[in-house]
C-alpha cells in the first residue's frame, strides 16, 4: 500500500509513584511541553495535555510509527529524567508502572478535551464530594 492512514484517538493516563502529589504547578508547564516535544519528535499528534499532582493525561492522535507500549515508556523515562535533571523536587521523581489507554472516535474528540483541560476542576468536585 503507497500510503498509510489512521484516525486513531487515544487517551492516555498514568500516575505518580505510589500516588505521590509531586506535580507541582511551578513546572507543570514546562513538563507539558517537554513531554509535547517527545510526543511530536515520535511522529503522533498531540491534541491535549494536562495534569494534576498526582498524575497525567495526555490526549493523542495517534499513528503507525511506534507502539503504544513505546511511546508511553519514551515519555515516561524522558520526562522522569527531565524532571529529576532540573532539581524541581528534594526527592528523586518517579511514574507508577503500568497507564491505562482509552480510544475514542472522531466525534469524541471535543468532549474529551474539555474533560482534560479540566481536569483540576474535575479533581476539586470529586474531592470535595469525599469530604461532605
Amino acid at each position: 500500500m503507497a500510503n498509510t492512514y489512521t484516525q486513531i484517538y487515544l487517551q492516555f493516563v498514568f500516575a505518580v509513584k505510589y500516588r505521590q502529589s509531586l506535580l507541582k504547578d511551578d513546572f507543570r508547564q514546562e513538563l507539558h511541553k517537554y513531554i509535547t516535544g517527545i510526543i511530536q519528535n515520535r511522529n503522533q499528534k498531540l491534541i491535549t495535555i494536562n495534569s494534576v499532582e498526582d498524575h497525567i493525561h495526555i490526549f493523542v492522535g495517534f499513528g503507525t510509527t511506534i507502539t503504544i507500549a513505546d511511546l508511553i515508556h519514551d515519555i515516561k523515562i524522558a520526562s522522569t529524567d527531565f524532571i529529576n535533571s532540573n532539581n524541581w523536587l528534594k526527592q528523586k521523581f518517579q511514574w507508577q508502572n503500568g497507564y491505562v489507554a482509552f480510544s475514542y472516535s472522531r466525534s469524541h474528540i471535543d468532549r474529551v478535551v474539555k474533560y482534560i483541560e479540566n481536569q483540576k476542576e474535575h479533581h476539586r468536585k470529586k474531592h470535595s464530594k469525599k469530604n461532605i
